[in-house]
């Protein structure tokens, strides 16, 4: 028996009435853990809705949404990146002493934006997501407010973000100005005529690729990305590296794969050389960081290099290495950012490299967890990551992209380098008794149980992830 179709974007409906519900809660009653658990419950009860979209054909919601499998899949993995994203920062914003609720409903509205781009098969619907995606990050970057780095943040990223709209909305234009159509599909198809494939078509879909590649941080157009990364709070930085980039990169592989990019040679070799620089850039630029939100941030940049390789294979086993690396880069991203959370305040964060000397004499099972992820980040077993990067070569392989697969290797090495250094760092042996700099958690926390959560995640996955594998193939089977 078929559901109504209601039921299939029950996850939208519930993100955005929990937001709706959370606005009407605190213009009457402001109570900070009140609003915390009605935001846990709302993304409960979303994620626990997932199954209502599960079917075994794509489902057309009007002309602007698509639910299929991969839709499916994707929003539980930003649903779920969210509720991690918001178990870490409760003590974190608890310790901020203005208003702390409105923190939620941002985190909520970023979260709605970023699905609406999942299930997007349209261009209204990629800007509608997108601009809600985009001006909650505003909003989050300089919460709280009373830091001038965070300003200073939000509004290069403002600037850049409120460009590249602009720019995103002139390569629609173009797009719909020859082919009379906003709709992915259609676009496929009256973009494959030959008579359609013009100099105004190609600009459009350069345009549309400028814009996205800002918006994953991708080179050349990174350059936004380690100045919010250490401007923005500790959590928001996580969550922005994770569900929003995660967003943005599944509507690349709808859109991308509806227009067939292997058929244009020329996108083809932008991607590919887009590909490249990042690996390369964003290792390189890392290894002459000393701020290690800085360091993660181009690490970031590398990371979504590594994820245009696998975008960039041809056949079935390119998505699923694109669906299995998201997982993994979730997991261990939200986990390193979330360790900067526990150690840090609104007021004060810690995020020099020097602020985590002998961390691990300070505080062993922090300094233990935060070496776990940074190793998975790195690709070393017995990690997450390190099978995140081997699927991702196996496509590779199979589509015989020596270049970008020797670029991913050269990168892979250059990375081992910058993360042992934090490593080290948090192990040196103390040479005198000072006090420590950082404020000491206890693991007992929400935030600490949340970080041992993922902490099994990244050693267990790496060991078995047969049953996350077995997920991605039965969801990620139909086209993205």
């Amino acid at each position: 028996m078929d559901l109504p179709d209601f039921l299939k974007i029950l996850p939208l409906v519930v993100l955005a009435g929990t937001t709706v519900v959370l606005m009407l809660v605190i213009a009457f009653w402001r109570n900070y853990k009140v609003t915390f658990f009605i935001t846990l419950i709302g993304l409960i009860v979303a994620f626990i809705t997932l199954p209502f979209g599960v079917s075994n054909k794509s489902l057309q919601i009007t002309s602007i949404l698509v639910i299929n499998g991969s839709t499916v899949f994707y929003l539980g993995l930003l649903i779920a990146g969210c509720l991690i994203a918001v178990l870490l920062s409760y003590e974190y914003i608890e310790k901020f002493e203005g208003n702390r609720e409105e923190y939620y409903i941002l985190l909520l509205l970023a979260t709605l934006g970023s699905s609406i781009l999942v299930a997007s098969d349209h261009f209204v619907s990629f800007f509608l997501g997108l601009e809600i995606l985009s001006v909650s990050l505003y909003g989050l970057i300089a919460y709280p407010h009373n830091l001038r780095q965070r300003i200073e943040a939000a509004i290069k990223y403002l600037i850049l973000a409120g460009a590249t709209s602009a720019i995103l909305l002139f390569g629609m234009a173009l797009i719909y100005t020859v082919l009379g159509t906003m709709e992915f599909s259609r676009i496929a198809i009256s973009g494959a005529q030959p008579g359609n494939q013009n100099v105004m078509v190609l600009a459009g879909w350069g345009l549309l690729t400028v814009g996205i590649g800002f918006k994953l941080a991708l080179v050349p157009f990174q350059y936004w990305t380690p100045d919010v990364y250490q401007g923005a709070p500790a959590p928001v930085t996580g969550f922005i590296a994770s569900v929003s980039k995660g967003g943005m990169f599944a509507l690349m592989l709808r859109y991308f794969s509806r227009v067939d990019i292997f058929a244009n040679s020329s996108l083809l070799a932008l991607f590919a050389a887009i590909a490249v620089a990042s690996m390369l850039y964003g290792n390189i630029v890392a290894l002459m960081q000393h701020n290690v939100k800085r360091i993660l941030a181009y690490s970031s940049i590398a990371h979504l290099g590594y994820l245009l390789v696998a975008f960039l294979a041809s056949g079935s086993l390119g998505p699923q290495a694109v669906a299995f690396y998201l997982v993994a880069y979730f997991i261990t991203t939200l986990s390193a950012f979330g360790v900067i959370t526990l150690i840090s305040t609104p007021e004060h964060e810690i995020e020099e490299l020097k602020d985590y000397e002998s961390l691990v004499w300070r505080h062993p099972i922090l300094a233990t967890i935060f070496t776990i992820s940074l190793l998975s980040l790195a690709g070393i077993p017995p990690s997450v990551g390190l099978i995140g990067k081997i699927f991702i070569a196996a496509a590779g392989v199979q589509s015989s992209l020596w270049v970008l697969l020797g670029s991913l290797i050269v990168g892979s090495v250059i990375g081992v380098f910058y993360y042992l250094r934090i490593v080290i760092t948090m192990f040196r042996p103390p040479e005198e008794q000072v006090e420590s700099v950082i404020s000491l958690p206890s693991i007992y926390t929400t935030g600490g149980v949340v970080l041992s959560l993922l902490t099994f995640l990244i050693i267990s996955l790496g060991i078995y992830p047969l049953p996350i594998m077995q997920i991605i193939a039965r969801m990620i089977s139909t086209l993205p």
